[in-house]
């Protein structure tokens, strides 16, 4: 415990260090909110990855591996092709160029000066500030329960603790404190991770012998994961099947595809002086991700092998039925001691590099975005303003830190993952590329994605929409296919992602009103595109 503490000590003594460095140089608008468009391609490669990568990715989908085994290591294979190569190549370059050309300093205000409409800048940053927390939220509970269980330390007390200890600097610093912590906490996390993959598979023989006994133990599947589909935590689940369709439409689609929209990962593609510099970031990238994300998922499976090789039960029983309890107990009863404080070290980086954006995300759509240029264009000062949505948004997590439920962390990433896609990809995209793409097909696809996106999520996915219960205070049922005889394409809707449906009609969407509406004029558009 004492070397816990001390390490500790010496890590928040760098993070202050760092966001005192980041507080110093920060003089104008630009260097709070876009670190002075001036950052080093490790720096911001390392950021991109480390505020990608929390500890939703590592407690809450590797706790979710525990339940669906490999199959999550699809969202590895995305993770990597589209959340680095395609997210830095396709979207990044014109993302910074046409940031450049519109002198825009937050995502929200790319799309807003994009389509020349204070509206959409407003709107897209009031979703933003609004559902962001949800997400910040399950990276806040991540690492609560990890001290909890590794420092006995109260819940409760650990989300106000971190909470307050992320308040210090992000609110005072902006976003060069923020990339400076990021750096080095996307290193500690690297060196966490690969260490935790080699002493896992030693435990169990190796590669080869560690996943054939993962295989072997196919029939121990839990029963109630067998009726959702599961086959073994090597074969996945049966094609099809509700669990199947939780795993491919919810964590490997909609989060998969969701980090192409992610306002608090876009916004550093601006901070790079070249195009140059995002394609070293490139490497970076591909080599961080699939270090945390693989890791994780294959951990996350093999704690079953490893658990039960022990004499336990499987990590599920283990944890107590929380699926978010699984990592960590699997830190504190099979790996070194010494290890463990390597790890809560490592969980610190996540979950800071992750909340420290998420909170500056937060609070510049809101200060910017929403009061200042967007829905209410009052003119009460940037920083000043952003520094009060920051601390908005902070207060707003813990309270959703502390009301939403247990086994939370997955299921609240890809909410909001999939919200971001459905309300923001299509005119993000077609906005880079598409010359005849309108501020009336903006307006429409972004409402016609979000509206469906919700209606989804309240009306017809089962896990939302019978916690919620508006469905069935209205119609009796927990979801519109509760209805459906058992085992139909209509019953099986239920676990369907919202983002499956509401992401091609928001494309749809875009397209058809913009071949039918007046373009934007000549000359913005020609600004738009003055450094293509």
């Amino acid at each position: 415990m004492i070397t816990k503490i001390l390490v500790c000590v010496v890590y928040f003594s760098v993070v202050f260090y760092l966001g005192y460095k980041g507080w110093k140089t920060t003089r104008e608008a630009s260097d709070y909110m876009l670190a002075g468009r001036r950052m080093h391609p490790f720096v911001m490669a390392m950021s991109y990855g480390a505020t990608f990568i929390s500890t939703s990715a590592i407690i809450g989908f590797g706790g979710a591996a525990g339940l669906f085994g490999f199959s999550l290591l699809w969202l590895t294979v995305a993770n990597v092709f589209i959340g680095v190569f395609l997210a830095m190549t396709v979207f990044g370059k014109r993302t910074r160029r046409m940031g450049l050309c519109l002198n825009c300093h937050t995502f929200p205000e790319l799309l807003g000066r994009r389509y020349d409409s204070s509206f959409i800048q407003g709107f897209s940053g009031l979703i933003i500030f609004l559902f962001i927390p949800v997400y910040a939220a399950a990276v806040l509970i991540g690492i609560s329960r990890m001290l909890e269980v590794s420092l006995n330390i109260p819940y409760d007390w650990a989300l106000v603790g971190m909470t307050l200890i992320l308040a210090l600097y992000v609110v005072t610093g902006g976003l060069k404190a923020v990339m400076y912590t990021d750096a080095f906490q996307g290193t500690i996390m690297l060196v966490m991770m690969a260490v935790l993959l080699i002493f896992t598979y030693t435990a169990l023989g190796g590669v080869t012998q560690a996943h054939q006994t993962l295989t072997d133990m196919a029939a121990m599947m839990p029963e109630k994961l067998q009726k959702g589909g599961m086959i073994g935590w090597t074969q996945g689940a049966q094609f099809g099947s509700p669990l199947w369709l939780v795993i491919y439409t919810t964590i490997i689609y909609g989060v998969g595809i969701g980090v192409l929209a992610q306002p608090q990962l876009a916004v550093r593609f601006m901070t790079v002086r070249s195009d140059k510099q995002l394609n070293r970031a490139v490497l970076f990238g591909g080599i961080f991700i699939p270090m945390m994300t693989g890791v994780a998922f294959i951990v996350g499976a093999l704690s079953n092998a490893v658990f039960t090789a022990r004499g336990g039960e499987l990590s599920i029983v283990e944890a107590g039925g929380n699926m978010d309890k699984i990592i960590p107990a699997y830190i504190e009863q099979v790996m070194p001691d010494w290890f463990a404080g390597l790890f809560l070290l490592g969980m610190f980086a996540a979950a800071m590099s992750t909340l420290s954006s998420q909170y500056h995300v937060g609070g510049t759509s809101l200060g910017r975005d929403v009061i200042e240029h967007g829905l209410f264009r009052r003119n009460v000062g940037t920083a000043r303003a952003s520094r009060i949505g920051v601390s908005v948004t902070i207060l707003a997590t813990l309270v959703w830190a502390w009301v939403l439920p247990g086994s939370v962390i997955a299921r609240a990433t890809a909410f909001f993952f999939g919200l971001c896609a459905a309300s923001f990809l299509p005119i993000y995209l077609l906005g880079l590329y598409w010359k005849g793409m309108t501020k009336a097909g903006a307006k429409v696809a972004m409402l016609g994605g979000f509206g469906v996106s919700m209606l989804w999520l309240l009306f017809v996915h089962e896990k939302e929409a019978a916690a919620i219960g508006l469905c069935r205070w209205l119609t009796g049922q927990s979801t519109l296919a509760a209805w459906a005889e058992p085992g139909s394409w209509v019953w099986l809707l239920q676990w369907v992602d919202p983002n499956v449906v509401a992401l091609p009609v928001g494309f749809l969407l875009a397209v058809a009103v913009s071949l039918g509406t007046q373009p934007l004029r000549t000359e913005h558009l020609q600004r738009c595109w003055a450094n293509f």
